[in-house]
């Protein structure tokens, strides 16, 4: 039994084997025949001072990887063991084989293909062809979409169930640049009888049909115009009853209208303006409630953007860029309220001279709601604002022996209720700064680093302050630089007022040797110490010694080469 097990889970794992995208034209120039791989472990000891209840006090994995080229042709297959493991398992993988000849592409497998957000974004696990030169291009599919789950309905810990979903889609474009046009197909479906009957009354097949067009425009070298538009037709129930209009029977063969369907429509639009002195995009987008689309795996509706952004450059120097935009749900006009967002930002850099560079921005959002079906309450009502500053110098200078760099940084966060009824207990204020030094001493071929971080948050009664200090360094050594060394040493020190006091010491050393280039080994070892240093009480109800040592291995190799013979034409 044991033997056909394991027969079982080899085979299993040969016909689960990737297989990457390959140019059949180039097959006559490929080597034969090339067999190589690399095999490994990866080792962890830990150890806690109050116990490893949460993590093993030993991982242990091993792992082997071989790849055979056949004519170019490439079979990576590859296998892992943990100790985390409570069974053997075998790895899933997925099967992929994607040729090409001149400008085609096939695809058969687990694969993907580039068509409109609004149309698909996943991955299908069927067979596809797709064409590309120049100026045009168009291909197909058609696949699985995603498997089903279909636990049983009596395990009180089932997942929760889902329908096989397949699906097939068409694109076809031509142009290129700025000058495009291409259309989108996607035709989704669930099978109905691919999760158990227990399942099927509280969760229904769907299917879905959505044609999108993308396209782009410019009829000056400084200005652009680009659209992105779909128009999806759901199903929520595709064994509901069928409409019965002439109107939608004429549809049928690609998609069945039910009493369940609805019509929705997406899209967004923009104007580019490039000229020498300023680079300005507008853009409006709209996604109608209910807009759903099975070949992706999320998309937000139900609300409508327009924003503009815009960059210059004064003086040859100063870049400033910045940007505006505002969104609003509730287009159905049947939520309870509206609620509407902005979003605005300002970036500003200078470089002074070769050593100096200056740079400073501003980050906000304001949210309010305003009447929907109801009227807003102006003691609940939302209105929020957060806004954000940063400043961020950097110095660097070299010698013959030493390389500077200094880093500054300075910010400001806040996030505050603007409702004057407020009791403004989620009120947020953070002050944060840090600097960072980093020496390079040439002769040793060494780098040392120092850090040194701030921040400090006050809210509604509380205050939370923490200090960050670390130092480190690494090195190459040895003639071809294939050794490596690093430590870095950290202290953190926590204060939340009338809480608690906690100071936390960390030290890490890394060391790596690659020998002959085929066998790699590195160890790294980690101790963090932490204490309650809460002076006013005489508990220490947060003490923790933590140890961590890792060692790893991998050898690649190649087994077997048998190149292609070159044909003496001179003879």
């Amino acid at each position: 039994m044991m033997r056909n097990k394991v027969a079982s889970v080899l085979m299993s794992f040969l016909l689960a084997v990737p297989l990457s995208a390959q140019d059949i034209s180039q097959i006559a120039k490929s080597d034969p025949l090339i067999i190589s791989g690399a095999i490994g472990t990866r080792n962890t000891y830990y150890h806690s001072s109050v116990g490893n209840g949460y993590r093993s006090p030993l991982s242990n994995m091993l792992f082997a990887n071989l790849n055979i080229s056949v004519y170019g042709m490439s079979l990576p297959f590859s296998f892992y063991y943990t100790n985390d493991n409570t069974s053997f398992n075998y790895p899933h993988l997925s099967f992929n084989i994607s040729p090409t000849y001149k400008n085609w592409t096939g695809h058969f497998g687990r694969s993907n293909m580039a068509f409109s957000s609004y149309v698909m974004n996943m991955s299908f696990n069927g067979i596809g062809l797709e064409y590309k030169d120049k100026n045009m291009r168009f291909g197909g599919f058609y696949g699985q979409l995603r498997n089903a789950i279909n636990d049983d309905p009596t395990d009180p810990h089932a997942r929760t169930p889902q329908y096989k979903r397949m699906g097939w889609g068409f694109h076809a474009g031509y142009g290129r640049g700025g000058n495009f046009v291409d259309l989108y197909l996607l035709r989704a479906y669930d099978r109905p009888n691919s999760i158990d009957e227990g399942w099927q009354s509280l969760i229904r097949p769907q299917e879905n049909l959505v044609v999108g067009l993308k396209g782009g425009v410019t009829p000056l070298k400084w200005l652009s115009f680009n659209a992105n538009i779909a128009t999806s037709a759901f199903t929520a129930d595709r064994e509901s009853d069928h409409i019965p209009d002439t109107k939608y029977e004429r549809f049928d063969k690609i998609f069945d209208a039910k009493y369940s369907s609805n019509l929705r429509f997406a899209g967004d639009a923009s104007m580019n303006v490039m000229l020498p002195f300023l680079h300005t995009s507008v853009f409006y987008r709209m996604i109608q409630p209910d807009y759903t689309s099975l070949g992706a795996y999320y998309m937000s509706n139900n609300y409508h953007a327009l924003g503009v952004t815009a960059a210059t450059t004064l003086f040859r120097r100063l870049s400033i860029s910045g940007s505006f935009s505002g969104q609003a749900d509730n287009l159905s006009k049947r939520q309870l309220y509206t609620t509407k967002g902005f979003v605005y930002a300002a970036n500003v850099s200078l470089p002074l001279g070769q050593h100096v560079s200056l740079s400073a921005g501003y980050n906000g959002y304001l949210q309010t709601q305003g009447d929907g079906t109801a009227r807003v309450n102006d003691t609940i009502q939302v209105r929020r604002a957060m806004d954000s500053f940063y400043f961020s110098p950097s110095f660097s200078a070299e010698s013959d022996n030493f390389a500077h760099a200094v880093g500054l940084s300075a910010s400001f966060a806040q996030n505050k209720d603007l409702n004057h009824f407020a009791t403004h207990e989620s009120d947020v204020r953070t002050i944060a700064g840090g600097i960072n030094y980093v020496i390079t001493v040439k002769p040793w071929e060494t780098n040392f680093q120092a850090a040194l971080n701030h921040q400090q948050s006050e809210g509604y009664q509380t205050k939370y302050i923490s200090d960050i200090l670390s130092l480190s360094t690494d090195r190459s050594f040895l003639r071809e630089k294939n050794l490596n060394a690093s430590a870095t040493v950290s202290l953190c020190y926590n204060d939340v007022k009338h809480r608690q006091r906690t100071m936390s010491v960390g030290a890490d050393v890394a060391l790596s040797y690659i020998l002959k280039q085929f066998h790699a080994f590195s160890l790294s070892a980690g101790l963090n110490k932490y204490n309650d240093v809460n002076f006013t009480t005489d508990d220490n109800n947060y003490d923790l010694t933590e140890l961590s040592v890792g060692f790893n291995y991998t050898y690649t190799f190649s087994l077997l080469k048998i190149t292609r013979k070159e044909k003496n034409e001179s003879k």
